[in-house]
């Protein structure tokens, strides 16, 4: 731990809170909700990004054997948010602290303005002492419309309202050189700003009751890591592990933050589902992106533009070989970039201030 969590986001994920059945754990719910009041109480404005509205439905309503899989999950999700809340609201009450229900889906961050309609909204509950409690709108979100899983939605949430921590809470203690129920295995504690690929140790199956894997975790530790939050994947299922999470006494995997990105930018490095189009940049040019130095990207430094993107749309900026090396938000149009390429005194096709590199490059 580089500094003293000030905002943390804590993403629950769904086997950390149910049974082997897949029942509701109240009882790991309620220990979880004891530690994030002693967070609370040592002056810690808490987030909370919660999965398992589904197993709540599960255990309350069973369904016509016909229902299909997407409408199974819808109307289990509807059904299970309710009584997911409502634990909650007792658990945290119980404790003195008030909690406020979000519930999203990936449109939501799409547009900047909703962006920062829900930021707003975020720092008021924060500002107010109120928990807030965020989880995905399954009964909407399909297909196209869901996030990968409960962590990049926690990401997301950690860039949008500059928490300084994001603590993953899944069932084991984090990454592995090899698969976690080996005793050999070698628990990965520290991932600094350099360090090589990890997805080689990484098995990519995904949980039991949740959507995603240790995979999907890794790279949005990455990513949250890049612009500056301090992230950690650990084991929700220990009955102490946000007080030692706090006491610095955690046994996980830590990933070690880069420098602190300004929000705008934390918008854009998550907008990759949402670009339009895509630039292709020359040696000079990503030499230039990839200093240290303050730059935009210019339209000298194009070789060539796909998409009909306009302006203000976000774009993927990718190198000769076709790697991707980050994102921005485009100054002009696509047909009006096409025409500048190569030529010098040219306004930016994307201004340093709406341009994300990631750190990993």
């Amino acid at each position: 731990m580089i500094r003293k969590p000030q905002t943390l986001v804590i993403k629950i994920g769904s086997n950390v809170l149910t049974l082997d059945d897949g029942s509701p754990d109240m009882e790991r719910m309620r220990n979880l909700v004891d530690q994030m009041a002693f967070l609370l109480e040592k002056g810690l404005r808490v987030v909370l990004v919660t999965s398992g509205a589904v197993a709540f439905g599960r255990k309350s309503q069973s369904l016509a054997t016909k229902t299909d899989a997407v409408s199974r999950k819808q109307v289990w999700a509807a059904i299970g948010q309710i009584a997911l809340i409502r634990a909650y609201q007792e658990l945290f009450a119980q404790k003195g602290h008030p909690i406020a229900q979000l519930m999203v889906t990936k449109e939501d961050f799409r547009d900047r303005t909703h962006y920062l309609n829900m930021k707003n909204c975020l720092d008021g509950l924060l500002k107010n002492q109120v928990v807030p409690v965020i989880n995905e709108n399954d009964a909407v979100a399909v297909t196209e419309l869901m996030f990968t899983d409960n962590d990049e939605l926690a990401g997301l949430v950690a860039a949008m309202i500059d928490a300084d921590s994001l603590i993953l809470l899944t069932n084991v203690d984090g990454i592995y050189k090899g698969h976690p129920s080996d005793p050999e295995s070698e628990l990965i504690t520290h991932v600094g700003q350099k360090m090589p690929d990890l997805s080689q140790y990484i098995a990519t199956q995904t949980s039991a009751f949740g959507r995603g894997g240790m995979l999907t975790k890794m790279s949005m530790a990455k990513k949250s890591a890049d612009l500056g939050i301090e992230v950690w994947i650990a084991n929700g299922k220990k009955d102490a592990v946000l007080i030692d999470f706090f006491r610095q006494e955690l046994r996980c995997t830590y990933f070690e933050p880069g420098k602190s990105k300004h929000n705008q930018k934390k918008w854009i490095a998550h907008s990759d589902t949402y670009s339009k189009g895509e630039v292709l940049i020359n040696e000079g040019a990503k030499r230039a992106l990839l200093s240290d130095k303050i730059t935009s990207l210019l339209p000298i430094g194009i070789q060539s533009i796909n998409g009909d993107f306009l302006k203000g749309d976000i774009v993927r900026i990718l190198d000769s070989e076709g790697k991707r090396i980050g994102l921005g938000k485009a100054e002009y149009g696509a047909e009006t970039a096409r025409d500048k390429i190569g030529l010098s005194g040219q306004r930016p096709l994307i201004h340093y201030d709406y341009l994300y590199i990631s750190e990993s490059n």
